[in-house]
């Protein structure tokens, strides 16, 4: 980061030019915020106590779920301040620690979520040979790799966008330092970094989400060669939830980093990053309790656990 930027803060508008609409969002981001907190720590209790779920598809989710607690963390504490008095600033420090954080998690999360994918197409295409195929090392270099994809990730762009000449501007037109809105904020040509930006979603984003639908097609293709309505079912019951989770993220992130600068991510842009940051991370738990009999039938277990301990 340059000299001049380190001294100034930034000043994230947000939704300060509705001021009406900012109380309503107050409200449901702090409700949304809570829902992840709870939702996403109960998936990780009972994903690490309950020996029924120690298989691979529970060990990912954990990591999604961890992933959801800090992606969101890192953006909402400093959105409800602003949201909730008339200071829209955030110091250079915060808003280099946001950017960081936030897209370090946000790339883990887009490779994670195609790793979920191969597992589900294990379990459905290869049951026989599904406990072979996702071992326990595999599982962990997966994970891993997702992990590692997110900090190289952010190690590049966030240090290229930080050390852009900004040459006093500093109005940020979002709610929290995110990298297609720094670049933007640049006196200098931007071309190269946004073709940057455009090479980095086609890899972390396109390229995770045709694995996905991948993994998927050859799902739907072992279903359909069975032609029994109980393995339709079966397979609904075993993608369904993920297949809800990725539909959400994907459907509102890739409008943001594809197409930056397109009139609709221009006009919606905010909103449409207020979905995949504070609502879907909130959705998440739900999908899977949901729509899951293994995760209820966890959770009634814990809750008779702890009802035991307490009497």
């Amino acid at each position: 980061m340059n000299s001049s930027s380190v001294k100034e803060d930034f000043v994230l508008v947000g939704f300060s030019d509705q001021p009406n609409l900012e109380k309503i969002l107050f409200v449901v981001v702090l409700v949304s915020y809570l829902l992840t907190l709870l939702g996403n720590t109960v998936i990780i209790l009972i994903s690490s106590t309950d020996p029924k779920l120690r298989t691979p598809m529970y060990f990912f989710l954990t990591h999604l779920s961890l992933v959801d607690i800090c992606f969101t963390t890192s953006i909402v504490p400093q959105l409800l301040w602003n949201l909730r008095g008339p200071a829209k600033t955030i110091s250079a420090l915060g808003c280099a620690v946001q950017l960081y954080i936030s897209l370090a998690l946000g790339s883990t999360e887009c490779i994670l979520l195609a790793v979920m994918a191969f597992d589900r197409y294990a379990a459905v295409c290869k049951p026989l040979h599904y406990a072979a195929v996702m071992n326990p090392r595999l599982c962990q270099a997966l994970a891993g790799v997702a992990w590692l994809s997110g900090v190289g990730n952010t190690l590049t762009q966030s240090t290229v966008t930080l050390w852009l000449p900004r040459c006093g501007h500093r109005w940020l037109h979002h709610f929290f330092c995110e990298v297609p809105s720094m670049i933007k904020l640049a006196c200098v040509d931007i071309h190269a970094n946004e073709v940057q930006l455009f090479i980095a979603s086609l890899v972390l984003l396109l390229l995770p989400l045709a694995l996905i639908l991948m993994s998927y097609g050859h799902i739907v293709k072992a279903v359909i060669r069975i032609k029994s309505v109980q393995a339709w079912g079966k397979a609904l019951g075993t993608c369904g939830s993920h297949l809800t989770v990725v539909s959400l993220f994907y459907g509102t992130i890739t409008a943001v980093y594809i197409q930056p600068n397109s009139s609709y991510a221009h006009t919606y842009g905010k909103f449409i990053s207020l979905f995949y940051t504070v609502v879907t991370p909130a959705l998440n738990p739900l999908i899977y309790t949901l729509r899951n009999k293994d995760v209820k039938g966890a959770l009634g277990r814990l809750f008779h656990r702890a009802r035991d301990l307490g009497s």
